[in-house]
């Protein structure tokens, strides 16, 4: 085991995104997963039928035990759900992990549509949260939310990813699987350039959770030293393995395996 992760994020009841799929990514991945969970949702493969926000004082006390004494290799966050827990990771953070790697998820909407941060929270998430991020991996429609202008083709995608770069973060991935047509295309914006990403496009239902598991794999692969670029193409392989191998659970969006890489 290699590499410690805290994951600051909410629990999904389903397994399938959230806290739940956040620890086995980074299982998966033989590294080491602790947690802060910021809320509780009764979810499952259909949507969110509910949601319960965790008081922001006992998610600063989950982060600074875990800190203070575990300690971190990598940091990722989730669902923060309102501005006042905004503040409060990013000072958590800041006191007892400054320096450490941060991926942002940007997580916004469920798949089933449900919202999962407060309008009102967007501005703290991008003024507060982005700027500390190493990493910021948002999916087209957060992008659109951060930047302010449409991102539907892949020239938008990259003009977004500049434009994130600018507001603060270190290095953006722009997922572009909202994108139309049968092939996937991922962006990855570091150090004034472009790597990019392309496979054919999965045809599953078995796609609740990839956004989460994806950032937590990339977290990882930074808890363990790789270079970012390695961390993200070997993240991206494990989400397809993932999904390649689902088991079919639930009518709706179904989970990932994400024990794919156990033998």
């Amino acid at each position: 085991m290699k590499g410690r992760v805290l994951i600051v994020a909410g629990s999904d009841s389903g397994g399938g995104a959230g806290i739940q799929a956040d620890i086995k990514a980074v299982t998966a991945m033989n590294g080491f997963a602790a947690t802060a969970i910021t809320a509780l949702t009764a979810q499952n493969t259909e949507g969110v039928h509910g949601v319960v926000g965790i008081d922001p004082a006992f998610i600063a006390q989950q982060i600074e035990v875990v800190l203070s004494d575990i300690g971190a290799d990598a940091l990722k966050t989730g669902m923060l759900h309102s501005a006042e827990v905004i503040q409060v990771v990013a000072a958590g953070i800041a006191k007892f992990a400054a320096g450490v790697p941060l991926v942002v998820d940007p997580v916004m909407v469920a798949k089933g549509g449900h919202r999962l941060l407060l309008t009102e929270a967007e501005a703290a998430l991008r003024d507060t949260l982005l700027p500390m991020a190493a990493l910021i991996t948002p999916n087209l429609p957060e992008a659109e939310v951060l930047v302010g202008f449409p991102v539907r083709v892949e020239a938008d995608m990259k003009r977004a990813a500049e434009r994130l770069a600018m507001l603060g973060a270190g290095a953006v991935l722009m997922k572009g699987g909202h994108l139309e047509g049968d092939r996937v295309i991922d962006l990855l914006f570091h150090e004034g350039r472009f790597d990019r990403f392309e496979d054919g496009r999965i045809q599953s239902r078995s796609t609740h959770g990839t956004g989460c598991t994806l950032a937590s794999a990339i977290a990882v692969g930074l808890a363990q030293k790789m270079a970012l670029r390695d961390a993200v193409a070997r993240a991206r392989d494990y989400v397809r393995k993932a999904i390649e191998t689902a088991p079919g659970f639930g009518r709706g969006h179904g989970p990932l395996n994400h024990a794919v890489t156990v033998r």
